[in-house]
């Protein structure tokens, strides 16, 4: 299955080219760095690019001050992370391990090198994501989380970091490396914890918290306007995010939970045109992000917008849940949909811990040799049940229905027929939740009766609720909520609402197809609409 960067050993060694060289110290300026000296120091801006002409310079464990992975960048080879894109801060300490000459560029000039000589931006955008990957692959980040299994709070950071894309290092209360961990910081060692490094310890850990540090969620000053604020940052968003930078739009993203959507918890896409292996949905939109950062888009989560309001010239001022307001000429709206919630006794005691609405690597680590519950009869649903089948002792589709051909695709219903660890169970629904601080069994009904089924996890994937109470009334939406666009709504674009300027695009658009590569059609294309509508206000 494709992954998000190629291996880390095949792309640490590519050279930039001699004419990419010449750029580079053109627009950067030479620095020499003593043995011991720190070039990155964990959690400070991403601000610079780093071209390596002498020396050596190596990761650093902040613990215990060692050598952190066995390579180190030599001369020709750049020091940089993927963070330099959005603006971020560096995730890993680094130093030179002898006097080292190099060349450093600011940020803002390496990118215009980039979108100037894009030969170049292709080499170092491939080897950052590549040692994004290897970091992901080793939990080499340093985000240390400790009480994860135990600890509500630490779970969704974990959940977070993982939907985004963050290395983070994850261990058990009571283990030697937790105790470490307790020692280098001076916390309780049986006392769940969130570590920044090592000097910063996280109270009361939230994903907003956790992304600040990161530089994730950045402030935007409020003077700023963007020619296009595009909410929700799923296939569409991302899209509409890349064509917006392509075509040199002031762009913003922001999305309240993470990079990808309801298609960042799809463990395994096959379905989607170039991927003949398969994807994940969280690994597909990140490459979107990536691509959509090199052009100049700029991404703020987690970010919530409580209102929006429409301005005496036209334009539009978005306002935050933290109270912060941005202002932008267009709207593009696709905040997509999210899996409605059961009406059961207890379901959201148990969310986070036994009731999921993502079956990822993450949630699946607590399902080993255990019986899971999938419940839904969507694409998702069968494969959240195909993926979690390979670390699960079983898996049951609950399916209210009495058939999967209306509502999923035929390869994969195909598939799970024939899984011996997928039992798929039509006409049958959940009605009760048991257990004590974690879910420990659930009893479903179907014809036959009720029955009890012992299952510390149930995965819930059924129906789905449009995000679109922020909106304000601006627009006309359905009887269900999604937006209504084109001709429904009195526009002529097929992505144009009733308010000019406002555009939705992806599963939270009335009469949309909910599929992925849809989506990403229609947030490329609308950019078309937003780049003409925009481009009008500049005239007026």
């Amino acid at each position: 299955m494709e992954t998000i960067g190629r291996d880390l050993r095949e792309m640490q060694r590519v050279p930039l080219q001699p004419a990419h060289i010449a750029a580079i110290r053109a627009a950067g300026t030479r620095k020499h760095y003593p043995k011991g000296m720190m070039l990155a120091e964990i959690g400070a801006p991403a601000d610079r690019f780093v071209y390596v002409e002498e020396g050596e310079i190596e990761v650093v464990n902040p613990f215990t001050g060692d050598r952190l992975v066995p390579s180190t960048l030599g001369p020709t080879q750049f020091m940089s992370e993927i963070s330099l894109l959005s603006g971020g801060t560096w995730s890993l300490p680094m130093r030179a391990a002898s006097d080292t000459t190099v060349v450093e560029v600011p940020r803002s000039a390496m990118l215009h090198l980039m979108a100037a000589i894009p030969e170049m931006s292709d080499i170092v955008i491939t080897v950052l994501a590549a040692r994004r990957r290897r970091q992901l692959d080793a939990g080499d980040g340093m985000l240390v989380l400790v009480g994860e299994e135990e600890d509500r709070a630490v779970r969704g950071v974990a959940e977070f970091a993982a939907r985004n894309r963050l290395p983070y290092r994850s261990y058990p209360l009571g283990s030697a490396e937790a105790a470490h961990v307790a020692s280098s910081c001076g916390t309780t060692p049986l006392e769940p914890v969130v570590v920044f490094g090592r000097d910063v310890v996280v109270s009361d850990p939230t994903p907003e918290k956790v992304a600040r540090l990161l530089g994730l969620d950045q402030d935007v000053p409020e003077d700023e306007a963007f020619d296009v604020l595009i909410v929700g940052a799923g296939p569409a968003g991302v899209s509409a995010g890349v064509y917006a930078g392509a075509e040199g739009l002031r762009a913003l993203v922001v999305d309240e939970t993470a990079i990808g959507g309801q298609a960042g918890t799809s463990s395994r896409i096959e379905n989607y045109m170039g991927f003949p292996t398969g994807i994940s949905g969280a690994d597909l939109v990140w490459r979107g992000e990536v691509q959509a950062m090199k052009f100049g888009t700029r991404f703020v989560m987690p970010r919530r917008i409580e209102s929006l309001d429409q301005l005496d010239n036209g334009a539009f001022c978005a306002t935050f849940a933290n109270g912060r307001r941005v202002l932008a000429a267009s709207v593009v709206v696709a905040t997509g949909v999210q899996y409605r919630r059961l009406p059961i006794a207890r379901l959201a005691e148990f969310e986070g811990t036994g009731i999921y609405y993502a079956a990822t690597e993450n949630e699946a680590r607590f399902c080993r040799d255990t019986e899971v519950l999938v419940i839904g009869g969507g694409n998702s649903a069968g494969q959240a049940a195909m993926f979690l089948s390979r670390t699960a002792r079983h898996v049951r589709l609950l399916v209210r229905g009495d058939t999967l051909a209306s509502s999923m695709s035929s390869y994969l219903s195909s598939r799970l027929e024939a899984d011996p660890a997928i039992t798929i169970e039509y006409g049958t629904h959940a009605v009760e939740l048991h257990g004590g601080d974690n879910l420990e069994a659930v009893t479903i009904r179907n014809e036959d009766g009720d029955r009890t089924v012992a299952s510390c996890a149930v995965f819930v994937m059924v129906g789905a609720a449009p995000n679109t109470g922020w909106l304000s009334e601006l627009v006309a939406l359905d009887d269900k909520g999604f937006v209504l666009t084109g001709e429904a709504a009195g526009a002529l674009s097929p992505f144009a609402t009733s308010c000019a300027g406002i555009y939705a695009v992806g599963d939270v658009r009335a009469g949309s197809v909910k599929r992925v590569a849809s989506s990403v059609g229609e947030g490329s294309v609308v950019i078309s609409n937003v780049w003409e509508h925009v481009r009008g206000l500049d005239r007026a």
